[in-house]
């Protein structure tokens, strides 16, 4: 099982998201990590309707009331929960679920496939 590590847990804050990065090319990869009532949720940083990334700006995954992730792109809205999109053009659709997990303080983000 491959863990690769995020940051530190305190570095996502209750009501927020990061977005972190690897790779380049072909073996780019995105992933987002959202908290919501003290649990970690993490998904491919990547809209169902075009792929495109959910941050317009670095690290800007919420909409303004802070209740759902929302994509810079279309404006589609998802349940940080479970990555179920509520309203836009994927709507019905989810974001690609990432397996996460804390150890001493660190998230890693588990089962990380090969880039």
């Amino acid at each position: 099982m491959r863990r690769r590590r995020l940051c530190r847990a305190e570095e996502v804050p209750e009501g927020g998201a990061r977005g972190f990065r690897f790779g380049s090319g072909a073996d780019f990869a995105a992933v987002l990590v959202a908290r919501k009532a003290g649990a970690l949720f993490a998904y491919d940083n990547a809209c169902p309707h075009l792929g495109t990334p959910l941050d317009f700006l670095p690290d800007r995954f919420l909409d303004r009331a802070g209740t759902h992730l929302l994509c810079g792109t279309h404006g589609a809205r998802f349940r940080i929960e479970d990555g179920y999109c509520v309203e836009g053009p994927c709507a019905g659709r989810s974001l690609r679920r990432r397996a996460v997990a804390v150890e001493a303080d660190e998230i890693l983000l588990v089962d990380d496939p090969p880039l």
